[in-house]
């Protein structure tokens, strides 16, 4: 999503329209920026249940998401395999590198993607994808390079907006809508 004078409101809604995908690393966005660690060293893994139901929705409705770490993330693997995730990339050394295996594995084209960053080594992507994205308490840097700021930390709801964005404007994500009323019948 390059700057532009256009309304930054309809920018961002023809962006949403096109997405078919959402990557995003662990580090900052899925765990919201802390690595905990047991006794022993091995790393403790959690994620926001509202995420995860947002992930599991997501792919349920057709949407696209993978998971990308430059470290050894493994510990994510057995969680996010269990909401539904196949497109891991966690020991890859390079994001650019596994948005780009991801994307062309998929056939997709970079403005069908989204991704969401927190921090500078998160750019090399941002920059590529149709809609780029950082968490509200993604690093000041990237809030004049981005074209949506999430009004939810990493961790903490990011990853439940955006997919929830996504869905929405393209009319899948159902959940908002007003329950409709259940009329009483006479006996």
């Amino acid at each position: 999503m390059q700057p532009s004078q256009a309304d930054p409101s309809t920018r961002i809604e023809q962006a949403l329209k096109v997405v078919r995908a959402v990557v995003f690393p662990v580090d900052g966005v899925l765990n919201g920026g802390r690595i905990t660690f047991d006794s022993r060293g091995g790393e403790l893994c959690s994620i926001s249940v509202r995420d995860a139901v947002a992930i599991r929705e997501g792919l349920k409705l057709g949407l696209k998401i993978a998971v990308i770490s430059e470290r050894n993330a493994e510990g994510y693997r057995p969680l996010l395999e269990n909401l539904g995730v196949t497109d891991l990339y966690l020991n890859t050394g390079n994001l650019l590198t596994a948005y780009e295996l991801f994307r062309d594995a998929q056939g997709l084209s970079d403005e069908e993607c989204a991704y969401i960053g927190d921090d500078i080594g998160d750019l090399s992507v941002l920059e590529k994808v149709g809609l780029p994205v950082t968490p509200i308490d993604g690093a000041d840097y990237l809030r004049n390079r981005v074209g949506y700021i999430a009004g939810y930390e990493g961790g903490k709801g990011c990853l439940r907006e955006i997919i929830e964005l996504i869905l929405a404007q393209q009319g899948k994500w159902i959940y908002n809508e007003p329950a409709e009323e259940v009329a009483e019948t006479e006996s």
